[in-house]
Order: C-alpha cells, then sequence, then structure tokens
C-alpha cells in the first residue's frame, strides 16, 4: 500500500533539504520527490492546468452544454421520466 506526505520546506545553504516526519520510523526506506512548485506548473500539459475564474458565472460558462441541441434536451428528458 502506498501512503505519501505532503511536507514544504525551504532549501538551505548548499542546495540542501531537511525534512522532519515524526510518523516515519527510523531506519524505514523512503523515496522522496521534490518538486518546485513554479517549474511543475510550467511542465503540466495545458489540460491539466487550472483555469482561474473570478466569479462562479465565469466558471459555469466555461462548461460544456449538456445537451448538444434543445431537441436531444427534450428526448433525453422525457426518456428518463419514462
Amino acid at each position: 500500500m502506498l501512503s505519501a506526505l505532503k511536507l514544504k520546506t525551504k532549501v538551505l545553504s548548499g542546495g540542501r533539504i531537511e525534512v522532519s516526519a515524526p510518523e516515519l520510523v527510523e531506519g524505514e526506506g523512503v523515496e522522496l520527490i521534490v518538486l518546485r512548485p513554479e517549474a511543475t506548473a510550467a511542465l503540466l500539459p495545458i489540460s491539466l492546468k487550472q483555469p482561474t475564474y473570478s466569479k462562479a458565472r465565469d466558471y459555469l460558462a466555461s462548461l460544456p452544454p449538456i445537451y448538444r441541441t434543445p431537441d436531444e434536451g427534450v428526448i433525453i428528458e422525457r426518456e428518463l421520466r419514462e
């Protein structure tokens, strides 16, 4: 089973980092992945980047339509009622 800890720290002199996690067991093997937030955001495909919206209506307007045509909506609603 895979478990993860998300910690934040600062880079120390000489490019060193220090991590303190009391829940880890001494001598236990762990894997450490270091992500630089500004660098990783630039590497994400555009489809994974989170757009920001200043208003809820802007977000709602960005969503795809539920029905492709009004007729399709009427047909689907009728089938759901039946």
